[in-house]
């Protein structure tokens, strides 16, 4: 599927109060239950908001995202000079803050009709032009804590390891620099 073709097909809405989702399956217990069960109590405190991707025609819900604001900072790394080194890479000659501001993919989900078609590829791009385009605070940073699973898919859509700190956990944290699209 082209991206012209997953616009024509799909639409990516928020998930506002009194929207319930019923069903969705992507063969992960977790991943199905917080779209079916969490979404909602997540919104609510003000803690995520949950976007789900519905085919235009059939209303079926082909994935989800949920995003809440991150940073990155000095807590992250091991120690202040892996901190320095990462702040250095990125903000060549710039004030040098503390902590930088960031969007985290809590959860994203692809349903098992809609797998194997890009659709992941496409809500990278939905999201990282959401927070380039229509941003309406500073973000420089996209995370996620990937899946062990998942990391190939990231690293395909250009994400990098934050750290070394997590090799041997179930997973990963790994981030996006906004900057690289403009």
């Amino acid at each position: 599927m082209t991206l012209d073709e997953f616009q024509s097909r799909c639409r990516v809405r928020r998930l506002n109060p009194g929207d319930r989702v019923t069903t969705f399956d992507c063969k992960d217990d977790d991943l199905n239950d917080f779209l079916i069960n969490e979404s909602s109590l997540y919104r609510d405190a003000l803690l995520a908001v949950t976007y789900i991707v519905e085919d235009k025609i059939t209303s079926e819900v082909l994935a989800y995202f949920s995003l809440s604001n991150d940073k990155i900072s000095l807590s992250d790394f091991e120690s202040k000079t892996e901190f320095n080194r990462f702040r250095k890479n990125k903000f060549v000659n710039e004030k040098r803050l503390r902590s930088y501001p960031a969007i985290k993919i809590g959860r994203l989900a692809i349903a098992e009709s809609a797998q194997h078609q890009s659709i992941g590829t496409y809500l990278l791009e939905f999201i990282e032009d959401y927070f380039i385009v229509d941003n309406k605070s500073g973000c420089r940073f996209v995370t996620v804590d990937a899946y062990v699973d998942a990391i190939p898919f990231y690293i395909k859509n250009n994400y990098q390891f934050l750290n070394n700190d997590d090799e041997d956990k179930r997973t990963r944290v790994m981030y996006f620099d906004l900057a690289s699209l403009i």
